[in-house]
């Protein structure tokens, strides 16, 4: 059986299950209400922007957005409204009173995120995960196809860059 993050075609290099997310699961809801607090979304573009908020090191799937979004709704914190066949999101009274009596929770959200990753160097991040990013289309595209002394020659690169990594 696949993995998920490769079912799903998304670029889940750095989160897998059993690996850290940049904060505790209970905290989504909170991110998410950030998020609407600013303007009405649906749930495509709620992924799409936490994960560029995230530098794509944390890409929230559907099975994680739908779920938050409908508790939400649930609670009263959020309202969706049908537009153009996308169920659009919007921060209710509740959602944005429940935003101002959690200043703990978003100082807490907000420290974790920050120490994640190490924003000094955020460039250097962005180009590396690019050149992840191609390295894993073309490991994709070859592999299928690769006959046994590739897949070695292939092997032997990745096992030499692993190593690389690992040094100091």
């Amino acid at each position: 059986m696949l993995k998920a993050e490769y079912r799903n075609h998304q670029p889940h290099y750095f989160v897998r299950p059993g690996h850290k997310r940049p904060f505790h699961r209970g905290d989504f809801k909170y991110i998410i209400l950030q998020y609407l607090k600013d303007k009405p979304s649906y749930g495509y573009e709620i992924m799409r922007a936490l994960q560029e908020r995230f530098h794509s090191f944390y890409v929230p799937s559907p099975g994680t957005v739908y779920p938050t979004l409908q508790m939400l709704e649930d609670m009263g914190y959020v309202t969706a409204k049908e537009q153009e066949g996308k169920k659009v999101y919007t921060i209710t009274e509740e959602g944005r009173q429940f935003l101002a009596q959690e200043k703990e929770l978003e100082e807490r959200v907000k420290g974790k995120i920050n120490n994640w990753w190490n924003h000094e160097n955020i460039d250097d991040i962005r180009e590396t995960m690019h050149e992840f990013q191609r390295l894993a289309h073309l490991l994709k595209d070859n592999v299928r196809t690769a006959d046994i002394k590739k897949l070695g020659r292939i092997r032997k690169a990745i096992s030499r860059a692993y190593e690389e990594i690992l040094k100091d």
